[in-house]
C-alpha cells in the first residue's frame, strides 16, 4: 500500500494586469483625483510617469512608494477603508473579467493552493484578493503605527526580485521551500516578474508585455489572454 501523501501544486498570480484588466496601483491615484483628494495638476503626470517606467522595467520602487504611500498617511484608517469599498465597486470589479475568474476556478477545483504576489501595496490589494477568493496575499506592506498608515514601508516590497524573496519567506514561515509542490504555476504579463517566473515549474505568460512576450518565445513557456 502506498503511504505516500501527494502535496499540493502551487499556483501563484501576478494581479495588475494578469487577473486585472488594468493596474490597480495606478488607478488608486485616478481614482483619489476623480474623488477630489488629490490635485490633478501635481498627481497625474507623475503618476503616469512612474506606470510608464513600471512597463519598461525601469521604475525606482523605493521613489514611486513614498510617492504613492504618502497619501494613505494623510486620511483615518476608517475613511480609507469606507472609500475602498467606493473604489472596489466602481473600479477594480468591473476589472476582473470572466477569464479571470475561469483561470482561479480551475486551480480551486484542482485542490491547489492559490496565492497573489503583487508590487502593489496590501491596503489597495487584501479586498480584491478576498473578492477573488484567494486566501494568501503577499504584497507590499505599508508600514503602520497605532493602525494608521505612516507613509513608510515594512520589510522588502515584493517587486521584481523581492517577489522571490517575499515568497521565499512566506514558504520558510511555513517550513517549506518552492521545490517542496510538485508543480508551482506563476502567472504574470511582466517583464518585471521574469525573476520569480524562472524559479516555478510551470511559467505562464498572460497578455504579455514586449519583453515578456520575446522571452517566453524563446524558451516555450505558454502565452494566454485573460481578456
Amino acid at each position: 500500500m502506498n503511504n505516500l501523501v501527494t502535496k499540493q501544486n502551487l499556483a501563484i498570480f501576478d494581479l495588475d494586469n494578469t487577473l486585472l484588466a488594468g493596474d490597480s496601483d495606478f488607478q488608486w491615484g485616478q481614482f483619489l483625483i476623480g474623488e477630489g483628494l488629490l490635485n490633478r495638476e501635481e498627481h497625474h503626470d507623475r503618476n503616469v510617469q512612474f506606470h510608464e517606467d513600471y512597463k519598461r522595467g525601469e521604475l525606482d520602487i523605493n521613489a514611486f512608494l513614498a510617492f504613492q504611500l504618502k497619501h494613505l498617511s494623510e486620511h483615518k484608517r476608517t475613511f480609507l477603508d469606507q472609500l475602498h469599498l467606493k473604489y472596489m465597486d466602481k473600479v477594480i470589479c468591473p476589472m476582473i473579467t470572466n477569464k479571470a475568474r475561469a483561470l482561479v476556478e480551475k486551480h480551486r477545483a484542482k485542490g491547489d493552493l492559490m496565492m497573489i504576489i503583487t508590487a502593489t501595496n496590501s491596503f489597495i490589494t487584501n479586498p480584491i484578493a478576498t473578492e477573488l477568493g484567494i486566501e494568501y496575499l503577499i504584497g507590499t506592506e505599508p508600514e503602520q503605527k497605532d493602525g494608521e498608515f505612516t507613509g513608510g514601508v515594512t520589510g522588502v516590497p515584493s517587486f521584481q526580485e523581492g517577489k522571490v524573496t517575499r515568497l521565499n519567506e512566506w514558504l520558510e514561515a511555513r517550513g517549506e521551500k518552492l521545490a517542496d509542490y510538485p508543480l508551482s504555476y506563476f502567472y504574470s504579463d511582466s517583464q518585471n516578474d521574469l525573476p520569480l517566473m524562472k524559479q516555478v515549474t510551470n511559467p505562464v505568460a498572460v497578455d504579455p508585455d514586449a519583453t515578456l512576450t520575446a522571452y517566453a518565445k524563446r524558451h516555450s513557456w505558454p502565452i494566454i489572454t485573460l481578456r
